[in-house]
């Protein structure tokens, strides 16, 4: 098998970094909607649990981003701050629209990460098997969402739409910038 070459890697390692992020701002966005204008304390408890796996998987990227000295995608800071509103937005429209979002998002993650899985070699073992982790993570994640409600029905339709082609947008552009 050809090595992974180097620049490969940098670009997983920097998109991962970015979307795991983006992901805990997610979350972070629907927990301040939970806080402040929507009660809903299971949904509240469901959003914490998967909250907790995504600041693992964001620190673990941190630090091979230090470790590596891979400059993270410049555009963090909207990412961010696109996060917390996809999160506080989804949340305000409701549980089913919560759940979709989260369940939009990974099932984007889970083909991007299978991706990079494939193309890691034996000379990344450890980087392979926290993405191997991690895309397990997603997937229970994607499941949680479906079985509190997530529904891609109606109008939920577009929202599915609209949240997977902004995920693969800023994927894109992550791996480059």
């Amino acid at each position: 098998m050809k090595r992974t070459d180097k620049k490969k890697i940098e670009e997983f390692i920097r998109v991962d970094h970015a979307g795991e992020r983006g992901a805990v701002k997610i979350y972070e966005g629907q927990l301040l909607a939970l806080n402040t204008f929507v009660k809903n304390d299971k949904l509240k408890e469901t959003i914490e649990e998967m909250k907790i796996h995504e600041k693992e998987h964001r620190d673990f990227f941190e630090k091979e981003i230090k470790k590596r000295n891979i400059a993270p995608t410049k555009f963090l800071p909207l990412w961010d701050l696109l996060g917390v509103g996809l999160g506080f937005g989804s949340t305000l429209l409701g549980k089913k629209a919560a759940m979709l979002c989260t369940a939009s998002v990974e099932e984007v993650i889970d083909e991007h990460y299978l991706n990079q899985i494939n193309q890691l070699d034996n000379s990344e073992k450890t980087l392979k098997k926290k993405i191997i982790k991690f895309r397990e993570d997603e997937l229970n994640h994607k499941d949680i969402a479906y079985e509190k409600g997530a529904t891609k029905k109606g109008p939920y339709f577009i929202l599915d739409k609209l949240i997977k082609t902004g995920s693969k947008i800023a994927i894109n552009i992550s791996e480059k910038i």
